[in-house]
This record gives C-alpha cells, sequence and structure tokens, in this order.
C-alpha cells in the first residue's frame, strides 16, 4: 500500500470492503454519500486512508453494539426493517408496535442518516422507514444517496416519516422518485400494511 502524510496507508474500494465486511459497492456508496471520505488518483481510481477506514469500524461496531438488544431474533422468512429516527421514546414505540405485528420482523435501529447508512451497508435491510429531520447527516441525504442510480439500493422501499409539510419537502429539494412519504404521528396502520405486503412478496413459495 501507499503512504500519505501522516505514514497513513491509503486502501483501495475492494481493500476498505474486505477490511469492512461489505461489498464494495457498499464502500462506493459510503464514500458517495460522504460517510467515508476518499479521494481519486489520477487515473480516477478511488484511494482511502486506512485511519479513516479504521474510524468507520469503531463507529459501526459502536452502532451495532449499542442497538443489538432492540433487534427480534433472527428468522429465515423475517423480513429485516431499519428504523431511522432520532428521537428515543419513539424508537421503543416502533419496537413495541412492531413486536405485536403477527408475521416476523428482524427490526433494527439508527438515529441519524450516517448510523442509518452503515446499518444499511452492513444489513441489507428489505425496508427502511426513516425520519427527515435528525442531527449530522439528515434523511434527506441519507436517501437521496440510496436512491442514486447505480447506488444498489435504488429499489430499496424506503417510507419517510415526517413533520414537515408537503412544502416544507419541496423547499429542501425534495424526495426522490418511489419514496413513500407519511405526516407524523406516525401512521403505523399503514406501515404495517405496507411491510406485510413487501413480506407476502418476498416469502418463497413452499415446495
Amino acid at each position: 500500500m501507499r503512504k500519505i502524510a501522516g505514514n497513513d496507508e491509503l486502501m483501495t474500494t475492494r481493500e476498505a470492503g474486505e477490511a469492512l465486511g461489505v461489498a464494495v459497492r457498499t464502500v462506493q456508496l459510503w464514500v458517495e454519500s460522504g460517510v467515508l471520505p476518499a479521494w481519486r488518483t489520477a487515473g480516477g481510481h478511488r484511494r482511502i486512508a486506512r485511519s479513516a477506514v479504521e474510524k468507520l469500524m469503531a463507529e459501526r461496531t459502536r452502532v451495532i453494539d449499542g442497538h443489538a438488544s432492540e433487534h427480534k431474533p433472527s428468522a429465515p422468512a423475517a423480513l429485516k426493517l431499519l428504523v431511522v429516527e432520532d428521537d428515543p421514546d419513539l424508537l421503543r414505540l416502533f419496537t413495541l408496535v412492531v413486536e405485536g405485528w403477527d408475521f416476523p420482523v428482524q427490526l433494527s435501529t439508527a438515529n441519524n442518516g450516517f448510523d442509518g447508512l452503515v446499518r444499511i451497508g452492513q444489513l441489507q435491510p428489505d425496508m427502511v422507514v426513516t425520519d427527515l429531520n435528525m442531527p449530522g447527516m439528515d434523511g434527506f441525504q441519507m436517501v437521496r444517496s440510496l436512491k442514486k442510480a447505480g447506488s444498489g439500493f435504488a429499489n430499496l422501499a424506503v417510507i419517510a416519516v415526517t413533520a414537515l409539510s408537503k412544502g416544507d419537502i419541496q423547499d429542501r429539494g425534495g424526495l426522490p422518485a418511489g419514496v413513500a412519504v407519511f405526516q407524523k404521528p406516525v401512521p403505523f396502520q399503514e406501515i404495517e400494511a405496507l411491510a406485510r405486503d413487501l413480506h407476502r412478496k418476498r416469502r418463497p413459495l413452499p415446495a
């Protein structure tokens, strides 16, 4: 590996992916969204400082450890649902409501867009429910990164739940096509219906 100032090592996206345990495309998504700082060589190749990869590894470990108790036991047919929300009381309410659904769900949570992208790259969820107004990286940035062409997550089911009005959302650049938007208070019945339909569609047919 090449060295940069401060004796830091440069890594390729493939090397970073191997270190982080994710696909190269996930590393590229993190780079493009600013989660993982990188730059391009004269030949157009991405290079990432090892210190940045190690920092992200530590951050990912913190996020996973911090939310480990919020996961329902994994089941082969469980729908993987990620909720991104900075209000801890609302996250607890989501957990209680989802536990009452009559189909298997593996629930994970994150409290801002940065954590959300880390969790998405790690867990590959089937559905993401996200707030839009959050500290740090907000829901707008996260959703736009996910829905960018070539992201690898363009077909991910994304639901935005927000206190912002339609006008407020448009004033902030709007949201990509295909993102369902609901106003707070959280419409749990509508979200359950969408999750149930997605679970039904992805459930393998009996042999």
